[in-house]
């Protein structure tokens, strides 16, 4: 008896990245504050999916987030050349009913604890305002510290390189969380 395919429906959404493309499931990938971010092979070992899709020679980065897959591609690849048989590997993948990553890797991320009062406010304006419009993008932040007037996060997914994430993260950002904020002063990325 031949195994029973699971119906997915998958498209693809622009975002301001031009070398990535978000390849959106009708269905949840992951567990709600999950997220994983894999630059190669090597990084992508609990991965059956990213471990295939590195084998297309101008992926650059694989990042799974809630119902979406984003794919960083390299300069000099045509989005319109491979989408298509991106798509239709990674509607096949999911189909066939197979995890995105082994499930033993499959741990939301640790909550922290010992944030300052000023850190909790930080991530509760971010987790409000900024992880919405950054998460329908096909990418994700977080934050990493606040010291001395300068708040630093990690971009990952199409945020991670984006040409428009430097403008983004100051006139967007920055602006938001100085506004509400007074002891903002500057935002950075930093690299996870």
């Amino acid at each position: 008896m031949e195994a029973t395919k699971t119906p997915v429906t998958l498209y693809y959404e622009s975002n301001p990245n031009p070398n990535s493309l978000k390849f959106v499931a009708n269905f949840m990938l992951l567990q709600p504050n999950e997220i994983h971010d894999f630059t190669s092979m090597d990084t992508a070992k609990d991965s059956p999916l990213a471990q295939e899709l590195f084998t297309y020679p101008f992926v650059r980065e694989v990042f799974f987030m809630s119902n979406f897959v984003t794919i960083t591609k390299d300069e000099d690849t045509n989005w319109e050349e491979v989408k298509p048989s991106l798509k239709a590997h990674i509607q096949d993948f999911l189909e066939s009913g197979k995890r995105v990553v082994a499930e033993s890797t499959q741990v939301a991320n640790p909550i922290n604890t010992s944030n300052s009062e000023i850190d909790e406010k930080i991530i509760s304006i971010l987790d409000e305002y900024i992880k919405p419009a950054v998460e329908s993008d096909g990418g994700a932040i977080s934050f990493d510290s606040f010291e001395a007037g300068t708040v630093k996060v990690i971009l990952q997914g199409s945020c991670s390189g984006c040409p428009s994430s430097t403008i983004t993260l100051k006139a967007g950002i920055e602006n938001l969380l100085k506004s509400m904020l007074p002891e903002v002063k500057n935002v950075e990325a930093v690299e996870r």
